[in-house]
């Protein structure tokens, strides 16, 4: 797309842009979500963790809502931080419509 020039094309996959923390939940925010947001095996989204004040990463639900992501776990109240496909072992879901699987990222700078 961007080497030849092609406008209609999307260039990458979803790219972390932005997280807002409220009621107990991380809300993720990307770029190059194309035709929108999916799980690119149609199974629930997986490989996403998240962290406290205390810093300890904990396996964390999420799900796509309103063109974003909202992380969330039952172990973790008030969120300072999510990390996706954080391990050499990930095999993330997360991607746009077009085919093109999300970036690992990190929010914190711990």
């Amino acid at each position: 797309a961007r080497t030849y020039g092609e406008t209609k094309l999307v260039p990458s996959g979803p790219l972390y842009r932005a997280v807002v923390f409220e009621d107990g939940k991380a809300r993720i925010i990307f770029d190059h979500t194309g035709s929108g947001l999916v799980s690119l095996d149609s199974g629930p989204l997986t490989w996403f963790e998240i962290a406290g004040a205390d810093r300890t990463f904990s396996k964390a639900f999420a799900e796509i809502q309103d063109g974003a992501v909202i992380v969330w776990s039952p172990r973790v109240s008030r969120p300072e931080a999510v990390r996706f496909a954080w391990n050499q072992l990930a095999v993330a879901n997360l991607g746009n419509a077009e085919g093109l699987p999300a970036s690992p990222f990190r929010t914190d700078r711990w």
